[in-house]
């Protein structure tokens, strides 16, 4: 049998119902987001907490929020580019730095809500499983669901080395360890001590150390960042164990101060008229003072035109500028386009 011609009808175009615009983009998965969003009617308004982690090539983003008719309300938020202030300088994407992030927003988020002293989470990190129950008497532990994207879920990816963290710094997250690195499929075992060594990042520094004895320059190409902060494979895990006292003992984000802003004036110049065969034009010039004092007394010597070209270069008392202009002949005006340092 040939090939047949898919053509589509007008009735396939009058029915057809365009997708979501985040789903056109690629952006958003609507068949899990409906299930982490929709909350139990006899709930009321309660919110229904997501831990949202999100990975780009040189950064991690870790979110406590809840949805709104209007929009996602973030609650509190945690970025992988915030470890250098708790002493990790290098690898801020890997799997050891997703899971100080998510203790970074588990720490930050109690802290906020006055819950750090009760919840203090897993303060020894052993790798095993380990989940956070309420207290009797106290304020029942934060419950939030895991909202990893498109991120594809599977053993060892470095979304539940976030949730790991978020977890043992005390939040409650369902879960299992069917996808913690370690996990074997086979054996239906876990390895805790082999989740334990990427949480510290053993694993980079065995193979930094690999690397070091089998390609010294392989070595100093791929790892030129950790030699050029003084990191070598006996200091990896001692620097994320410092870390983790650091994120525990001042998780609270700080804010940056405000830069003061100096306005910017805008000062208009008219440069000179003149005749171009019978067209008369007038030539105005825009020259933007980055500082008032520096440039108050701008002496304008004139514009120099050799022909009807669009560019009218004219000297200041204190800088060059070139003027980009565009002649309107009917209404005998140059218009102003562009204007930059000449």
């Amino acid at each position: 049998m040939g090939f047949v011609k898919v053509v589509k009808s007008k009735a396939y175009f009058k029915r057809y119902q365009v997708k979501f615009r985040r789903r056109r983009e690629g952006k958003t998965d609507y068949f899990a987001r409906k299930r982490l969003v929709i909350q139990d009617k006899n709930k009321y308004n309660t919110p229904k907490y997501r831990m949202i982690v999100r990975f780009s090539n040189r950064d991690i983003c870790c979110q406590i929020a809840y949805a709104k008719i209007e929009g996602d309300q973030i609650v509190s938020a945690a970025y992988s580019h915030e470890l250098p202030k708790y002493g990790i300088t290098v690898g801020l994407t890997n799997y050891a730095a997703a899971y100080c992030t998510g203790l970074l927003l588990a720490r930050r988020l109690l802290n906020k809500f006055g819950l750090d002293q009760v919840y203090e989470g897993q303060v020894e990190v052993t790798g095993d499983e380990f989940n956070v129950e309420s207290i009797d008497g106290q304020p029942g532990a934060f419950t939030c669901f895991l909202d990893a994207g498109l991120a594809r879920t599977s053993t060892g990816n470095k979304v539940f080395g976030a949730l790991k963290g978020a977890v043992d710094g005390g939040l409650s997250i369902p879960h299992s360890t069917k996808r913690f690195p370690g996990y074997d499929m086979e054996s239906k075992e876990f390895n805790a001590e082999m989740h334990r060594k990427h949480i510290m990042g053993m694993n980079v520094s065995d193979y930094m150390s690999y690397l070091m004895e089998e390609d010294e320059d392989a070595y100093k190409k791929q790892f030129s960042r950790f030699i050029k902060n003084g990191v070598t494979p006996d200091t990896v895990e001692e620097m994320y164990k410092k870390a983790h006292a650091a994120i525990r003992e001042n998780p609270v984000h700080e804010k940056k101060p405000k830069k003061d802003i100096k306005k910017k004036r805008w000062v208009w110049y008219t440069v000179a008229g003149f005749s171009l065969g019978n067209i008369w034009i007038l030539c105005i010039g825009v020259v933007l003072l980055y500082d008032d004092t520096k440039y108050a007394e701008q002496n304008v010597v004139g514009p120099s035109f050799a022909t009807a070209d669009v560019h009218c270069p004219f000297k200041t008392g204190l800088r060059e500028a070139t003027v980009y202009c565009s002649v309107n002949f009917e209404l005998s005006v140059f218009n102003l386009i562009h204007c930059a340092d000449g």
